[in-house]
């Protein structure tokens, strides 16, 4: 009798306990989503950690920058530490040959990818091979669709970067306004210029600031020696530890991230305006793991993940309303000079026009 009182007793308990214990705690973004998505999103939730992973590639993205978008992303939707997102960072060229590659033999490993080449992503969307969802994070990309940044239903940014003169503050004192002051600013020999030769971003630079500040400009500054470099940390780490004096083609993003650790790099927003290359996200149509790429990418375009972005890369958001943390490093689009291009219009063959041309001008 006294061990069937013990059962009653535990088995009382235990409905108690049910009765009082709380619910598991959804996830931040299922307590954001509006109630009529919200079974949607879970639905792509469980999806996704069914699948486990996603694979992501980019070409600006730091290791350190993702590690934080990586672990903010598990907690914004509740997903377990096995899930892995296996990341990628390398040269624009090299991801444009990686997929190009996978796409022609029919075997896509690839689930997203981050790249600054609109004329070779709206390609790819006229090929059928990015995939068509329509995130609930487009909504707040409005603008950028509007300005021909984006393709709605297919890609917006998760970043905008450019090339820009930077230098050593602690070693020269440049007080330029414009492209034309880069000219004969340091000897011969002391200025490194973004191998367009190599990167199709430095490319696409090249192809709008001719057509700002013309060919004969490009001759001059060819007579002036420039050392040639393709990544952007290189770029910066030559300026600081004294290689090169300047940088025609510097990025401030990098500024930041050293200037962080105490250097004293700085760089111009030239008068006659810049070269804005959106970093355009998208999903892959033949996409491994579908429902973890368009999670990923719904978080990468949120409000939190731009915040990750722009503090840790200085990268300039895309997003309307979105108020920079670091306005002097990544400012907003509309305090931004920016030369129009029509990305969509730009053709491979004038992309091999471009680069014939630089390369006859910087490597004859």
């Amino acid at each position: 009798m006294a061990k069937f009182s013990e059962k009653l007793m535990l088995a009382l308990a235990l409905v108690l306990f049910m009765q009082v214990a709380p619910a598991a705690e959804e996830p931040p973004a299922l307590k954001a989503a509006p109630a009529a998505q919200k079974e949607q999103l879970r639905a792509l939730i469980a999806a996704a950690a069914k699948e486990g992973e996603v694979s992501s590639w980019d070409t600006v993205i730091q290791p350190t920058t993702h590690n934080v978008l990586l672990e903010a992303f598990r907690k914004e939707y509740g997903l377990p530490p096995s899930f892995k997102v296996n990341y990628s960072l390398t040269r624009s060229a090299d991801l444009v040959t990686r997929v190009d590659q996978e796409l022609a033999a029919d075997r896509v490993t690839m689930d997203v990818a981050a790249v600054a080449l609109l004329p070779w992503v709206h390609a790819k969307v006229r090929g059928g091979h990015v995939m068509r969802y329509d995130s609930p994070q487009y909504a707040a990309y409005k603008q950028v669709f509007e300005k021909g940044l984006g393709k709605e239903g297919h890609f917006a940014f998760n970043g905008a970067y450019i090339f820009v003169p930077m230098w050593d503050a602690g070693k020269l004192d440049f007080k330029g306004t414009s492209w034309q002051d880069v000219i004969g600013a340091v000897p011969s020999g002391r200025m490194s210029v973004g191998d367009a030769g190599l990167s199709l971003t430095y490319l696409a630079t090249y192809m709008g600031l001719k057509s700002v500040l013309g060919i004969d400009y490009f001759k001059k500054l060819a007579e002036m020696k420039p050392t040639f470099v393709v990544r952007s940390e290189q770029t910066a780490n030559q300026i600081v530890t004294g290689q090169d004096t300047f940088a025609f083609s510097g990025m401030p993003t990098r500024a930041y991230q050293f200037n962080k650790r105490g250097a004293k790099l700085k760089f111009l927003l030239p008068k006659e305006g810049v070269i804005l290359l959106p970093q355009a996200i998208f999903v892959l149509a033949k996409a491994p793991h579908p429902s973890a790429a368009k999670l990923w990418m719904d978080f990468i375009l949120s409000e939190a993940g731009q915040k990750i972005l722009v503090e840790y890369e200085a990268l300039i958001s895309g997003r309307t309303g979105f108020a920079s943390p670091i306005p002097d490093y990544a400012p907003p689009i509309d305090k931004l000079n920016v030369i129009k291009i029509d990305w969509e219009k730009i053709t491979a063959e004038d992309e091999s026009k471009a680069k014939a041309e630089w390369l006859s001008i910087f490597k004859p």
